[in-house]
C-alpha cells in the first residue's frame, strides 16, 4: 500500500467518534497488538489490505475515506458530539427565499415573539430545500426557515402552530461558528454525519424536523435519528 500521512490522524479521529474507543479495544477487534495500532496512528506502519478492510467495516467507512481523506479537520470549534432525546415542543415557523434569507427569517420570528411578550425567544432554523433551478442558478437564491419554540401558554394569533413529539437526535456543539461560517458550519454537519455513520445511527425524515440549528453566537446542530 502507498504510504499516506492521513491514515494515522483518520484512525484517531474515527476512534474518538466511536465513543472514544481505545487502542486496546480496536486491537482486540482486529486481533493485533495495541502497539500495532499505535504504529498505524503514528504513520510508522500501514495495515495490510485485509486489516484495512476490517477497519472500514468497524468504522463504517470506505478505503478512500480511510486513506485519502483528511477526516479530522482539527477545528477546535467542534465539541460535545452526542445522542440526545429532544423533548417535544410546539413551534411556529417562517420561511424566506432570497439571496440572504437567514436574517429576514430570523428577524420575522423575533418580531413575532416580541409582539407576544417574549424578548428572548428560543429560536431554531434549517435550510429550505424546495427551490427551482432558476431560483438557485440564475438568481443565486436559497431558502431558510426560522422557527420559534413556543413557551407554554403562548399561542400567537393567525399563525399555524405545529407540534413535534419527543425524538432522538445526534448533535454537535460549535463555538463561534460565524467566524468562518461557510467552512465551520458545513464542517459541523460533515463531522456529525461521520459520527452517525461510525455509530450506526440512521437519519430519520418521517414526521420530525430532520435537522436544525440553534441560533446565537454558539450553535448546536441536530440531526434526527431512528
Amino acid at each position: 500500500m502507498v504510504k499516506n500521512m492521513s491514515l494515522g490522524s483518520n484512525l484517531q479521529y474515527l476512534r474518538r467518534l466511536s465513543k472514544n474507543m481505545t487502542q486496546e479495544i480496536l486491537a482486540e477487534k482486529l486481533n493485533v497488538s495495541r502497539q500495532t495500532i499505535s504504529k498505524w496512528e503514528l504513520d510508522d506502519a500501514q495495515p495490510e489490505i485485509d486489516k484495512a478492510i476490517e477497519l472500514c467495516k468497524i468504522f463504517n467507512c470506505s478505503l478512500d475515506n480511510l486513506f485519502r481523506e483528511d477526516m479530522d479537520k482539527k477545528i477546535e470549534a467542534y465539541s460535545n458530539l452526542r445522542v440526545e432525546e429532544v423533548e417535544g415542543f410546539r413551534y411556529i415557523e417562517h420561511t424566506v427565499i432570497s439571496t440572504d434569507p437567514e436574517g429576514d427569517a430570523l428577524d420575522k420570528v423575533f418580531k413575532i415573539a416580541k409582539e407576544n411578550g417574549v424578548d428572548k425567544p428560543r429560536v431554531i432554523g434549517w435550510d429550505f430545500p424546495f427551490l427551482s433551478n432558476e431560483q438557485i442558478n440564475v438568481y443565486n437564491m436559497h431558502g431558510y426557515t426560522a422557527a420559534w419554540i413556543l413557551p407554554e401558554g403562548i399561542n400567537p394569533e393567525g399563525i399555524e402552530i405545529k407540534e413535534q413529539s419527543n425524538h432522538k437526535y445526534a448533535a454537535i456543539h460549535i463555538e463561534k461558528p460565524f467566524e468562518n461560517p461557510f467552512v465551520i458550519i458545513p464542517g459541523g454537519y460533515q463531522t456529525l454525519d461521520a459520527y452517525m455513520r461510525v455509530n450506526g445511527l440512521v437519519h430519520d425524515y418521517e414526521g420530525v424536523i430532520p435537522c436544525f440549528e440553534t441560533d446565537g453566537e454558539s450553535m448546536d446542530i441536530y440531526i434526527a435519528c431512528k
